[in-house]
Formats: C-alpha cells, sequence, structure tokens
C-alpha cells in the first residue's frame, strides 16, 4: 500500500513537471539544435524554406543553395572558455563559536580531493556548456564505497549529459533548486542491465511518459530497453525540542535527552515558569529507483538537500509558466539572415558562367551543339553561319554574351549587418573575438573587452552560485559520511596531496598533538562540531596563478637583486621543472631564520636580539680580559728580566770595586774598558726597564730621577 501511494505520488507529479517545463524545452531543443547545426544537417534552415528550395521532380537544376556558416559555436566558446580559465571554487568558512578556522581548511582540502577523483572540471564544464546554449544545466552529488572491500564512502561529484533528463519542481524559487520538495532523473536501460542489477525485479516498466528532449535510447537502440527514474523527495517529520543549559538543544524523549538528564544537565525555563520547547519539522530526504510498476531500490539519503544542482542562464515566468534560455535565443534570427544573404551571395556568383549568348536567327544554325554546350564545355572556338545576313546582304554582327549578374553592394551590406547582429544578441563584440577594431591605444580595447565580458558576466555568475550550493551540500555530507575514525585525503590549493585524521568522537574540533620537544606531531579534526557556510571565488586556476607570481617575481627580482636573500626559495618554489621543489629548500637554509619564521611572536625577536647583544658584549668583556692577563704576564717578565740585569750589574760594580782595591791601573783600566764595550754591544737599560701601569697612569721606579734615568752609582764610572 505504501509502495502504490508513492508511485502514484511520483507519477502525478512526474507529469506535473513535463506539462509545466514542456514549452519553454521545446524552445530549449531547439536551441540546441541550432547551436549543433551544421552543412550536413542544416537544422538552421526552417524546413518549409528547404522545402522551396530544394529539388523540385527530382531535377536540381533550379535548386538553390542552403549555406549553413555557423557562427554561434564561437560566441558560446568565448562565455565557456573564459569560465574554463577563470573557475569558481568554494571557500570553507566558520559560522558559530565551536567552528575552527584549522577545521574550514582540512574542509577545503577534502572538497578539492573530492573534485579531483572526480573529474569535477569534466562535470562543470558540462553544465555550463548546457546553461550558455540554451539555459539549464545540471550535475549531481553521488556516495559509493571507496572499493569493493570497504565499508568507508567517499563523496563524488556526478555529470549529468543530458539535461532534458532532469525533471524538477517546477514550483522551486531558488535558482539552484535549493528549496526544490522533488526532482526525477530518467535512464534507460537494456534488459542484460536490468536484470543483472536487479535480479529479483519484473523486468518492465510502465514509466514510458516522456520530457521534450528526453526520447531515451529506446528511439535508436535495436534491442529494447527498459526505462527508470530516481526519485528525490523531501519528507517532514514533526518533532518537539528542548532548551537545556549551555544552549544546547536536545529532541525531546531521545537517548540524547536521558543522557543529559543523567549528566545533571537542567533544562531552561521560560517566563510562564514551564521549559522552553517548540514543536519543529525536521526535513529528510528520501531517495528510491522506480520503473513505474514497482519500487526497486530505496534508502534514506544522508544529506538535508536533493543531491541535484540546476545551473539557469535566463530564466523568466510568464503567467504562471517558467523560461529560460541561453546564448542562442536571440541570435537566431541573425545567423538565419547570414546564412540567407551568404546563399544569395553564392548564388548569384555561381550564375555568372550561365550567362546566355544573344545573336540573330540563323546565325547558330548547323553549330547549335557548341552553343548549347559553351556554358559547360571549353571548346577552342565557336563558328556561326555566314549565310545570315540582313535583307541587304550584310552579315550580321557576331553573337555576344549578355552581362552576367553580379551580387548587389545591397547583398553584402546586409551580410555583414546580420554578422553585426550576431555580436550585438550575443553580447560580444570585435575585441573579444579577436577581430581588429578601431581602438588603437590599449585602454580602449580593455574597456571593450570588458564591455562583452560585462554583457554575458551572469552565465559565469549563476555557475558560480550553483558551485556554491554544490559545495555547501559537501560540506553537509561530511560529518554524515566520515562518521568514524578514518585518515582522509585532502588536496592543498597549490595541488600538492596530503593527509588529514578525522574523528568524530572527540570533543574538540582540534586536536593537536606534540612530541617531547614541543614539536607537532599531527593533527585530528572533527568535522560534526560547529557550523560551516561557502563563499565562492572566481578566478584563474593556480597553475595559471603560479605562472603568473613566476612572472611578477622575476620582474621583482632582476629590478632589486638583494631580494634573492628574503623571497629567493619562493620564487624557485614557482617554477615547473624538475628538482625545483629540493633547491627552494635547500635555499631555503641559507635564508635568515628571523625572515623564515613568519609565526615568531614580536616580544620574543626583542628579547632574542637583547640577549644576542649581551652575548657579544660577553665576548668582548672575555677577550679584553684575556689581553690584559697577557699584559700582566708580559711585564712580569720584564720585571723579572730587569731584576737579572740589576744583579748582573750590581756582581759586575762589586767586582771593579774589588779589582780597584787590588789590581794595577793599567788591569782597572782594561776590566773597565772592555766592561764599557759590553755595555754598548748591549741594549740600554732604559730600553730594557719594564712600564708599569696602574689606574692609567705611567709610574717611574723607585730609584729612578724625575726624567726616568738612573741616578749615578757609588763606584759607577
Amino acid at each position: 500500500m505504501a509502495n502504490d501511494k508513492l508511485l502514484q505520488t511520483a507519477k502525478d507529479r512526474f507529469k506535473m513537471a513535463i506539462e509545466a517545463l514542456s514549452e519553454s524545452r521545446d524552445d530549449e531543443l531547439d536551441d540546441l539544435r541550432f547551436r549543433a547545426a551544421s552543412p550536413d544537417n542544416q537544422w538552421q534552415w526552417p524546413s518549409d524554406v528547404l522545402a522551396s528550395r530544394g529539388a523540385t521532380n527530382g531535377q536540381t537544376i533550379n535548386a538553390r543553395p542552403c549555406l549553413t556558416i555557423n557562427k554561434l559555436p564561437q560566441h558560446v566558446l568565448q562565455v565557456t572558455n573564459d569560465q574554463r580559465q577563470n573557475r569558481p571554487a568554494g571557500k570553507v568558512i566558520p559560522v558559530d563559536d565551536k567552528a575552527d578556522i584549522e577545521v574550514a581548511e582540512m574542509l577545503d582540502g577534502i572538497v578539492r580531493h573530492i573534485e579531483y577523483i572526480s573529474d569535477a572540471d569534466v562535470v562543470y564544464d558540462t553544465a555550463c556548456d548546457n546553461q550558455v546554449t540554451f539555459g539549464e544545466g545540471y550535475f549531481r552529488i553521488l556516495t559509493e564505497y571507496c572499493d569493493e572491500f570497504s565499508f568507508e564512502q567517499d563523496i563524488k561529484l556526478g555529470r549529468i549529459r543530458n539535461s532534458f533528463a532532469v525533471y524538477m519542481d517546477p514550483m522551486m524559487q531558488d535558482p539552484c533548486g535549493a528549496d526544490a520538495q522533488w526532482c526525477f532523473i530518467s535512464q534507460d536501460m537494456t534488459h542484460e542491465e536490468f536484470e543483472r542489477e536487479f535480479p529479483n525485479a519484473t523486468p518492465v516498466t510502465t514509466w514510458i511518459a516522456q520530457g521534450v528532449g528526453d526520447e531515451g535510447a529506446s528511439s535508436w537502440a535495436s534491442a529494447k530497453t527498459i526505462r527508470i527514474a530516481e526519485y528525490f523527495y523531501h519528507e517532514n517529520e514533526e518533532k518537539t525540542i528542548c532548551l537545556y543549559e549551555g544552549g544546547e538543544v536536545i529532541e525531546k524523549g531521545s537517548a540524547k535527552e536521558q543522557i543529559a538528564i543523567a549528566q545533571g544537565l537542567r533544562p531552561v525555563f521560560g517566563n510562564d515558569g514551564k521549559p522552553m520547547e517548540r514543536q519543529t519539522t525536521v526535513k529528510k530526504v528520501k531517495w528510491c529507483k522506480i520503473n513505474g510498476y514497482e519500487v526497486l531500490e530505496e534508502s534514506e539519503w544522508a544529506g538535508k538537500y536533493i543531491p541535484v544542482i540546476r545551473v539557469v542562464g535566463n530564466e523568466f515566468e510568464i503567467e504562471g509558466r517558467l523560461y529560460v534560455s541561453g546564448l542562442v535565443r536571440n541570435a537566431k534570427d541573425a545567423q538565419r539572415m547570414y546564412n540567407y544573404w551568404a546563399s544569395q551571395e553564392v548564388e548569384m556568383l555561381a550564375l555568372a558562367p550561365k550567362a546566355p549568348f544573344i545573336g540573330y536567327g540563323g546565325q547558330f544554325e548547323g553549330y547549335e551543339t557548341q552553343w548549347k554546350t559553351a556554358n559547360i564545355n571549353n571548346w577552342p572556338y565557336l563558328e556561326v553561319n555566314p549565310d545570315a545576313a540582313d535583307p541587304d546582304g550584310k552579315p550580321f554582327p557576331l553573337p555576344q554574351r549578355a552581362m552576367p549578374p553580379m551580387p548587389q553592394a545591397g547583398i553584402i551590406q546586409a551580410k555583414m549587418g546580420a554578422s553585426d547582429d550576431i555580436k550585438g544578441t550575443t553580447g560580444q563584440y570585435d575585441p573579444t573575438l579577436g577581430i581588429e577594431g578601431s581602438e588603437k591605444s590599449g585602454r580602449a580595447i580593455i574597456a571593450r573587452e570588458k564591455q562583452s565580458d560585462t554583457g554575458t558576466y551572469h552565465y559565469r555568475d549563476n555557475l558560480a552560485r550553483a558551485v556554491r550550493y554544490g559545495v555547501r551540500q559537501i560540506i553537509d555530507l561530511v560529518p554524515k559520511i566520515y562518521d568514524t575514525k578514518r585518515i582522509a585525503r585532502i588536496v592543498g590549493l597549490d595541488g600538492e596531496i596530503d593527509q588529514a585524521v578525522i574523528d568524530p568522537m572527540q570533543p574538540e574540533p582540534v586536536k593537536t598533538i606534540k612530541d617531547e620537544n614541543g614539536a607537532v606531531l599531527k593533527k585530528i579534526f572533527n568535522p560534526s562540531l560547529g557550523k560551516y557556510d561557502v563563499m565562492v571565488t572566481t578566478g584563474p586556476s593556480y597553475m595559471t596563478k603560479r605562472q603568473e607570481a613566476m612572472e611578477s617575481m622575476a620582474q621583482l627580482l632582476q629590478g632589486n637583486p638583494s631580494l634573492w636573500s628574503v623571497a629567493g626559495d619562493l620564487f624557485i618554489k614557482n617554477m615547473d621543472w624538475p628538482g625545483a621543489q629540493e633547491m627552494a629548500k635547500r635555499f631555503a637554509k641559507t635564508i635568515s631564520p628571523e625572515i623564515m619564521d613568519d609565526d615568531a611572536d614580536p616580544g620574543m625577536m626583542q628579547a632574542k636580539k637583547v640577549i644576542d647583544g649581551l652575548q657579544q658584549q660577553v665576548q668582548s668583556m672575555g677577550a679584553m680580559l684575556e689581553n690584559v692577563h697577557k699584559s700582566m704576564e708580559a711585564q712580569q717578565l720584564q720585571n723579572d728580566h730587569f731584576k737579572a740585569d740589576i744583579q748582573a750589574y750590581d756582581a759586575e760594580t762589586k767586582r771593579l770595586q774589588a779589582l780597584a782595591g787590588a789590581g794595577t791601573p793599567e788591569e782597572i783600566r782594561a776590566v773597565v774598558m772592555k766592561t764599557m764595550q759590553e755595555l754598548l754591544a748591549s741594549p740600554s737599560l732604559e730600553q730594557e726597564e719594564p712600564v708599569m701601569l696602574e689606574q692609567g697612569e705611567q709610574h717611574m721606579q723607585p730609584g729612578m730621577g724625575e726624567q726616568g734615568e738612573m741616578p749615578a752609582q757609588p763606584g759607577a764610572y
């Protein structure tokens, strides 16, 4: 009974979506065909015009050219390729006081990893291409097991190539579908695939309703297919919540409330003396696969949003109906005009060789075959009948070719006008398309390019909104999918892959584990605590930014080579050649630690400078003490030498005194002369006299005169 009600509700909703969207999707499908038109399919020519210009009764002699010179793909690619160069990226930000900035950065890394493993560039590019072409693109979010033998799941982004296979609640107001109550995604499967995936289900389908552009594989596949649909819908559940001390909000009657009471938490009472509680509606997202006959699979989606994201172009609500369009819609007539005038120009030029010959009757008799084929065969000469003459017997003038029709100037001008109309309806002008205009200065060219970018900026902005909504869904899913302790891969902004430990049971958002020296070993994150939201940024990809950074740094370093000692490692790090990262690490070791230590406390840096100054003073004082010690040793050595000299002279004086009392004058004279010669050969007593320093003054030795000279000794000569 429950499944019968679910199937009936699903069929009613699907029928409502087809009725609400069919009129707009007729135009969307024509836009898609028009953009994909080529000379082979001629989708840009109306069928009645083709019928009137084509072959008649199997004869092509009167057929008129129907050229297709499709200029619209280039205009579409101007928008989509600009989006590829300036990809939108979501950035996670903390919202409440329980959230942590480090957890937000870790969630950023998880989102980049999910985009990497999901080939998100293909996902976003497909949605953007459909959005710009006919006004509506979609992508989705999936969960799947990491591998065949794992219980852990990964979050992934999914591509939706055929936007017409998506039927979203037409009553929604949000452009991304955030408030949609239900959504269908149709799918065709072969009998073999159906029986392999659902062996216990009946291989039939009553899901035969098809919307515009969603004819499915059965229209071309030789094997019979079975149509199924994925069905997402909201289910509301009424609950009562209570407010407890500390701001804790707990569901009434839940196990969490019993634990809170057991821990001693008390409810908060209002002014009426009653506990504060209120009724609330909790939305759950349900998912199932149906074939219209039975429910094949069903489960509850982990997130609180329907995981289908809409990317809209131009959106209008007219008389209760929703209409969407893209870049092609308003340029279709201008493109048809261009095709028509180009065909008209070619037609007139093609008629030039078919201009007839004009002559008098009888001139072509006998030579009819040559003259009839003169426009298609290259005859070396043409002859006329010489018997053809006027009544007076004078031969007629030779036949002449009539002037062929030439393209009129009006046709060429109309063709150029149609080309300009295409530019005007798409909002893209010559500088954007690479055509040289009248602008000469760089500022004028940039201003015209900016004008074109402004005319199509809403497509990029709508895509950025969709990416923001998609990342918001991923952030909502992370605590619910990563619900056990695990190691998650994260991708940095520079593309480097790292790992993060996630533990949803720890009480704090971030737990830092350090070794005995205070170095950080690892960090453990709990993304389930706190609330996080997403903002979106649009700009060049990291690879482009890195190239721009390298060029800018090269210019700075070239103008100021001294910056190598400050930021040389960053310049090398942004290079792409092998070994650049290793060289950057080695070069960083040559830079001052004060510059490399970005997290240093200014107070600690000042204290370090003071300590370094004191150490220099201590070293200077040590050197001074060592010099004083060496000076004292030198003075002691000089004193010892001086005392030895005094003793030697004293002994010599005593010897001379002894000789004076006992020797003859000749002997005494000989000894004195010898002594004088020795004195002349040796340094003087003044040179050997030590210098004593005390309190910065020079003092004379005891027994010295005022001039520092030795007084005459008794008995000296």
